[in-house]
């Protein structure tokens, strides 16, 4: 902490006030109840110094701030050169919609208003200008909270309020006026030295001042990792490839031939699925929850457009495992061509690094993809691991007993376009082979089909009996009183301000031995679909996953546009239509769960900021409610345009894991989180999806979802705790996110054996 706060002191920065407050002796306390995620229900007032240059003041002023802290400063200690220049009353907050209802609007949408700067920052009459009421006013219970300080003859500015966050007003000014301040002081200080000709080095203005990284992050985990890690100019090691594509499109095909379902398990569901992928768009083929009275499903189109499918069988078909070494650093890479020969290299530099070489070494002509309305169009599909995370920046504690990363180049698949009904095949291949076998074959088969094969599904209007996990045989890796321990756990490290949200999970398993795994799929898409649904089939691994997953982590699309859509919120679907949207209602108005949405979006707002063009960062969709066949839940949009120096992978590198599963500030809370949780997350957490040849790529949040491996399901669940977190509720949330996958397991074997008998 004295290194980090000298450094502070030597340079000129906008930090956090109590980081300003350390070097200096004052005193820190804790607030009643930490402010995460909430804006402040009183305007800021501020003494109009020149870092509140065209920002309103004080009540009914519509400046209001998110405020992200636990602990405040003790206006009492201030010395005097540190001088008060914003407070606020402590006594109220509001969440984000609220702060709308009172027609607030936000920095991101609304206009400056016009006011002159009364005080220079230097001025030696700043403190007299100020209307700081007292120094012993908190103490008196007048309410008033500090909210900003500067120092009287030096240029450092504290503020106790995120001036970033996307619930922030007049953030965007504050920076501006912050930015024209330091450019003024540096100004002044290179004319004091004009003439000079020896100056020690470390007193130049903006020596040794460091790379731009990330607005929220503790100190000790940024020098763990550097934004020069994300990229990398070297060439690939192995060798360039130029690939060509051909496809054919069949109109209106799909429903004809009986569907997704009817297609992937006519061409590729012989031999139980083995090495064969499926991304699913499940939730398309559904019939809608309220029939047509609830208009986001009827949207689920719009969300989950295209299912892409497909197995081994190509010339430039291969399998790729990697397992993190625990001794040293990197990790072991399997190597699986279509033939079965094997080769397995040690990566030192992680699998990141080996996919980044391998996806920058692919050569296309656009062209060849002229008219397709999707992006992956061949190229590695299947899953990142959450301990992955060790190749972001932070350690890892715990050993996955999967591999942390297994994928297949797909050379030969089919696309289902939803709205359309139509199916693509597509064939890859090396640019020095012609032949169209594989094509001639699948579109044959496909023509075969008879769609009196497919069945229809229906979702049942009443909910079915649920089953608690243990009464559906799983084993939990924590009792309920160890898991709402481990909730009052994280409460007390968000109130001594080691983070301000906590994502905890924790994880139950059964033994299910050998039953029919792709049946097991199926019926866990029939009972609870999802646009971001996969089914993945490692056969030499003994591993599947099943994931009916409703959260995309992150895309990039052709036109360079990077989109995430954390979820943060959820609750149980209501049982009559009244009902139901009683509880839509009660998530859309949650206070807590606003804060986490809005904390998150914070967080990936400036994750992408490390790979997007500067500006290019909106959020076109903020808190929206989103139905799903068993929950409701609050999802927001993030979007940017990526840098043309990033190539995919930095822009996954720079978001993962999802910040719907870590909390924030992202590093610290997985530190924290790998010390309260008993196993490694494994496959849960991590990412499924696809990226592409063509250096585009689609990933979900692997939630909802049943990973079978060795015999054995595991299913992981959490929930993001946050200060206005109640243990018991939150236990309550956890196995509600589970409730899907467990009675999937239940129902599913208890079937298999009636059948059987």
């Amino acid at each position: 902490m004295v290194v980090s706060s000298l450094v502070l002191l030597k340079r000129k920065h906008l930090v956090d006030e109590p980081s300003l407050a350390f070097p200096l002796g004052l005193s820190i306390r804790s607030t009643k109840l930490g402010s995460y995620g909430l804006v402040n229900s009183c305007e800021i007032e501020h003494n109009r110094c020149r870092l509140f240059y065209n920002i309103p003041s004080g009540k009914n002023s519509g400046f209001k701030v998110v405020r992200y802290h636990s602990l405040v400063l003790d206006a009492e200690s201030l010395p005097d050169e540190l001088i008060p220049i914003a407070w606020t009353s402590s006594s109220d907050t509001l969440s984000y919609l609220e702060t709308q209802k009172s027609n607030i609007v936000l920095e991101t949408y609304g206009s400056q208003i016009g006011q002159k700067s009364s005080f220079d920052p230097f001025s030696s009459e700043l403190r007299n200008g100020t209307s700081w009421p007292s120094r012993h006013t908190e103490c008196m219970g007048s309410g008033k909270v500090l909210m900003g300080i500067m120092h009287s003859t030096r240029p450092h500015y504290g503020l106790q309020f995120h001036p970033e966050s996307i619930g922030t007003c007049y953030g965007r000014q504050i920076f501006k006026n912050f930015r024209e301040i330091t450019q003024d002081y540096w100004l002044r200080s290179r004319s004091s030295v004009v003439g000079e000709r020896k100056v020690h080095h470390a007193d130049l203005p903006f020596s040794g001042i460091p790379r731009r990284k990330q607005l929220v992050n503790d100190i000790d985990a940024r020098k763990s990792f550097d934004m020069s890690n994300l990229l990398n100019l070297s060439l690939p090691s192995s060798g360039s490839k130029f690939l060509k594509l051909k496809w054919r499109k069949f109109n209106h095909l799909a429903s004809e031939v009986g569907g997704a379902r009817n297609i992937f398990c006519t061409l590729f569901g012989d031999h139980k699925a083995v090495n064969t992928f499926w991304l699913d768009s499940s939730s398309t083929e559904k019939d809608l929850y309220w029939e047509s009275t609830d208009k986001s499903l009827e949207n689920l189109g719009r969300r989950a457009r295209f299912s892409f499918m497909g197995g081994k069988g190509g010339s430039l078909w291969k399998q790729v495992t990697f397992k993190l070494s625990h001794e040293r650093r990197g990790g072991n890479l399997s190597i699986e061509d279509g033939q079965g020969c094997i080769r397995s290299i040690f990566l030192e530099d992680g699998f990141l690094d080996f996919l980044n070489k391998e996806l920058l070494s692919l050569h296309y002509e656009e062209k060849d993809y002229e008219g397709l309305p999707f992006d992956f169009h061949g190229g590695y599909v299947g899953y990142l691991g959450y301990n992955l995370k060790v190749e972001c920046g932070i350690s890892n504690h715990h050993k996955s007993s999967t591999p942390d990363a297994c994928f297949f180049f797909a050379d030969n698949l089919i696309v289902i376009d939803h709205n359309y009904d139509d199916v693509y095949i597509m064939s890859l291949h090396d640019g020095q082979t012609t032949t169209t076998q594989w094509l001639d074959d699948t579109e044959k088969k496909l023509l075969g089909l008879k769609a009196s094969a497919a069945k229809k599904f229906k979702v049942d209007r009443v909910q079915p009996v649920m089953h608690s996990p243990s009464e559906a045989g799983f084993v939990t890796e924590k009792s309920r009183e160890q898991y709402m321990k481990d909730v009052e756990r994280c409460l007390k490290l968000i109130k001594d301000g080691e983070s301000y949200e906590l994502c905890l999970t924790t994880q139950m398993r059964k033994k299910i031995g050998q039953i029919d795994y792709l049946g097991l799929y199926l019926k866990l898409r029939e009972k609870n679909p999802a646009p971001y649904a996969a089914w993945l089939n490692f056969s030499k691994e003994n591993l599947c996953v099943c994931c009916s997953s409703p959260e995309r982590f992150l895309q990039l699309d052709g036109n360079g546009i990077l989109e995430a859509k954390p979820i943060k919120g959820t609750i149980a679907r209501g049982l009559t239509k009244e009902e139901d949207e009683l509880l839509k209602f009660q998530l859309q108005y949650s206070e807590k769960d606003q804060a986490e949405n809005l904390m998150i979006v914070d967080l990936l707002r400036n994750d992408l900021g490390r790979v997007c063009e500067p500006g290019s960062i909106h959020v076109p969709r903020l808190m929206d409610v989103e139905s799903y066949a068993t929950v409701h839940t609050m999802v927001s949009t993030i979007r940017g345009k990526k840098q043309p120096k990033m190539s995919p992978v930095d822009c996954v590198r720079a978001a993962f894991p999802g910040g719907s599963m870590t909390g924030a500030p992202k590093l610290r809370s997985m530190e924290l989180l790998d010390a309260i949780e008993n196993s490694s997350r494994g496959i849960y957490s991590g990412s499924i999806g696809f990226f592409s040849y063509n250096q585009t790529f689609d990933l979900n949040i692997v939630i909802r979802t049943i990973v079978i491996h060795d015999g054995e399901a595991s299913i992981g669940g959490g929930g993001a705790i946050v200060a206005l977190s109640n243990p018991e509720s939150e236990y309550e949330e956890m196995i509600l996110k589970t409730r899907a996958p467990v009675n999937t397991v239940f129902e599913f074997q208890k079937e298999s054996i009636s059948d059987y008998e």
